[in-house]
């Protein structure tokens, strides 16, 4: 919405209005606006959860510290949210295609987790949202992605062009940016279902191959398969963050880790010198998805300072399905939907630990006629409360490992 305005301030040569031409001015100013909001009004949302006694209903589980948390302000994810959505409003081109998708997506998704919320605690009823409406949700979700990607005119990707030699072709371009002229390595503008794989030389695979069997029609019926797997990807990744979001500060803090990585990737791969340079997917107008992950880390920072422990109010699932569902579309419009298990990875561990040990009791249960457990407690975080360990002591020890893995997944750019 500033945008316009700070257009005008430089038409009239307004000192520093050029500096809103600049995305990573406009993303240090979400982050730290989104950082912000929420610290600023956490404690009033908190305040207004507590009176309207918003609290959070406990089973006892036998978890050291568990039963004290009874009564703590849940329906958190509001403050994230909004800490979001305002400085991404402020701050980035409302017109860029991928901006809008990451805002229904934030939009839908807090919808479905704050109806959850609300039936959970105004109704007591601690199913919850019916699992068949939240996946009917996550599935309109990832239609609206994929069909967005593969049919608006304003999303495509650039390849590069080569000589008869097959060397890279070159031109002079101009940097708005800087405002200088560079030699660029000359692309050509196509409509694509590519994506990247990690470790792979020439790294990019395209869901038509797998639709080979069809000939022609393969261009014609790939975005159906890329809407499947979009589905899946982001019915995973929000459901890991949900599993995750059993102790204080861990689903936030592996979530901006995640995001921030995510970020990295999204302003590289928007701009065609870093990404012909790295040899990666160069993707037009996504740098701009910069300001909105820029956002995303300071509203789960700003959260954090009210989630941490002890907390003073959880997320909920209005934040936790929002956070997992920002990851992964946000990783299926930059192309890397394929680096979000290993990003992504305590998402990933989290869910699997409660499918083996689901799995694994039912198994025994009919071979033997009593369930066993691989783990003490599923999900995993619960398994290492069991041991004993402090809770503080397993959320940091779950943030290095997500740093590891962030780390590992920016390696990936060379590592190949």
């Amino acid at each position: 919405m500033l945008i316009p305005f700070f257009k005008y301030l430089e038409s009239i040569d307004f000192p520093g209005a050029q500096m809103f031409n600049y995305i990573m001015f406009r993303s240090a100013m979400a982050v730290i606006l989104a950082l912000l909001f929420a610290t600023i009004i956490g404690k009033k949302v908190i305040y207004m959860l507590q009176k309207q006694q918003i609290g959070e209903e406990i089973r006892d589980l036998g978890l050291d510290g568990q039963m004290q948390k009874k009564g703590t302000p849940t329906m958190g994810g509001i403050i994230i949210i909004v800490s979001i959505l305002l400085p991404t409003l402020l701050f980035a081109k409302l017109e860029n295609t991928y901006i809008l998708l990451m805002i229904i997506t934030t939009v839908w998704l807090g919808i479905i987790g704050f109806a959850d919320d609300y039936i959970k605690v105004f109704q007591k009823d601690k199913e919850g949202l019916a699992g068949k409406f939240k996946i009917i949700g996550q599935i309109s979700l990832g239609v609206i992605v994929a069909a967005t990607l593969y049919f608006s005119d304003e999303v495509s990707i650039r390849e590069k062009m080569y000589d008869a030699r097959g060397r890279a072709k070159t031109e002079v371009g101009y940097n708005s940016e800087t405002g200088k002229r560079e030699i660029r390595q000359m692309t050509i503008q196509l409509k694509s279902t590519k994506t990247t794989i990690p470790f792979i030389k020439n790294h990019e695979f395209d869901y038509k191959w797998l639709l080979w069997f069809l000939g022609e029609a393969a261009d014609k019926w790939a975005w159906l398969l890329y809407a499947i797997i979009s589905i899946f990807i982001i019915t995973a990744v929000s459901n890991g963050a949900n599993l995750t979001d059993g102790l204080d500060g861990l689903a936030t803090g592996a979530s901006a880790i995640s995001g921030a990585t995510l970020g990295v990737f999204a302003y590289l791969g928007g701009n065609i010198i870093y990404s012909g340079y790295l040899n990666i997917m160069y993707i037009p107008y996504s740098g701009e998805l910069t300001v909105f992950m820029s956002a995303f880390i300071g509203a789960c920072i700003g959260f954090m300072w009210y989630n941490s422990y002890p907390a003073q109010v959880f997320m909920g699932d209005t934040g936790s399905l929002t956070l997992g569902g920002i990851l992964a579309v946000f990783g299926i419009i930059i192309r890397k939907e394929f680096l979000i298990p290993l990003l992504c990875g305590i998402f990933l561990i989290e869910n699997l630990s409660v499918v083996l040990q689901v799995g694994w009791f039912k198994y025994t249960r009919r071979r033997y006629g009593e369930g066993r457990r691989i783990f003490l407690m599923a999900p995993l975080h619960h398994h290492f409360q069991k041991k004993g360990f402090p809770e503080p002591k397993i959320v940091t020890r779950f943030w290095i490992v997500g740093i590891i893995l962030a780390v590992l997944t920016i390696a990936t750019l060379k590592m190949r």
